[in-house]
């Protein structure tokens, strides 16, 4: 058995191994800072221990998009006294999830008594399932689109069909020209496609096309993973997708196999994305899996219904 199947079989058993065990009590999040980052008009950005988070602060108080890790909860409202200038800022009236994954909404329970949870239909469904409790599940679910009026701009979720998951949801706060994209970008580095939950490279791909053909030049991005960036990012981004899928896509019509694809690798132009919290390996393996509808194997977790993270 060649080094990168021995590989894969080490990492898959690690990985189910953590999406079975309750690693959050485990995990250390004494050393976690929240830090956060004016964006654009009344949004921000904060960025500490898993999903960024971006809150819009202003006259009609806090909305939160994502919250991270429960135990992080007053670290967060630390955070949110300090943007919003005061003490009501801690309890956001709105929040809002780009998806279902634990590092995500795992802070929900605990802001969910005092906020307003928003997501996609099919975030509800994943967090019944999974066993969150009552005060953790959105109340007011979409299915296409959804506009919240706050703080004196629109502030508007949109579906992205079975991209990173199939609930995702990228806000654009409209007149602060932000677009929070959740996991549908990772800033520079390879992403995480769950293709055991609806997610697909294809459609992945299909969504940041539309955005990068609707969204203003100048809009400000704030990725589910990495740094504050822009719609450049984000074409280079969707590029590294596209650009793979196609390479990946000709190597299974030419036979070869999963172990032989990731084998081979990536141009040079891509190598160092794979430093991050998915390596080259991993992303090629996902890649061939959705492209070939090979879904069932290995669930990758990254805080998604866990205490793993990563920033």
């Amino acid at each position: 058995m060649n080094r990168i199947r021995v590989r894969s079989l080490v990492l898959a058993a690690l990985w189910s191994g953590i999406a079975s065990t309750p690693v959050l009590a485990q995990q250390d999040f004494s050393a976690v800072r929240i830090e956060a980052t004016h964006v654009a008009g009344s949004v921000w950005m904060l960025v500490g221990s898993g999903g960024n988070i971006g809150v819009s602060s202003g006259p009609d108080g806090v909305l939160m998009v994502d919250d991270q890790f429960a135990p992080l909860a007053d670290r967060i409202r630390d955070a949110l006294r300090e943007v919003g200038q005061s003490e009501e800022a801690a309890e956001p009236g709105f929040l809002l999830n780009t998806h279902f994954h634990g590092d995500h909404t795992g802070g929900n329970a605990e802001f969910g008594e005092a906020s307003t949870i928003v997501a996609h239909t099919n975030v509800r469904s994943r967090l019944v399932a999974g066993g969150s409790p009552d005060e953790a599940l959105p109340v007011v679910t979409f299915d296409e689109a959804l506009s919240i009026h706050f703080n004196g701009e629109e502030i508007r979720a949109f579906h992205i069909p079975n991209g990173h998951t199939d609930g995702d949801a990228l806000i654009y706060f409209m007149g602060s020209n932000v677009l929070h994209m959740g996991d549908d970008f990772f800033a520079g580095r390879f992403p995480f496609v769950d293709i055991d939950n609806g997610g697909s490279v294809e459609g992945l791909a299909r969504g940041i096309a539309g955005v990068l053909d609707n969204v203003p030049a100048d809009i400000r991005i704030i990725p589910g993973h990495g740094p504050l960036s822009s719609v450049d990012d984000l074409r280079t981004y969707h590029r590294m997708i596209t650009e793979t899928i196609a390479m990946v896509r000709g190597k299974i019509d030419g036979g070869m196999s999963n172990e032989q694809v990731q084998g081979e690798g990536v141009s040079d132009e891509w190598a160092e994305w794979g430093g991050g919290f998915i390596s080259t390996e991993r992303w090629l393996d996902t890649v061939y899996r959705s492209l070939s509808g090979a879904a069932g194997g290995e669930n990758v977790e990254h805080g998604h219904g866990t205490g793993a993270s990563h920033r």
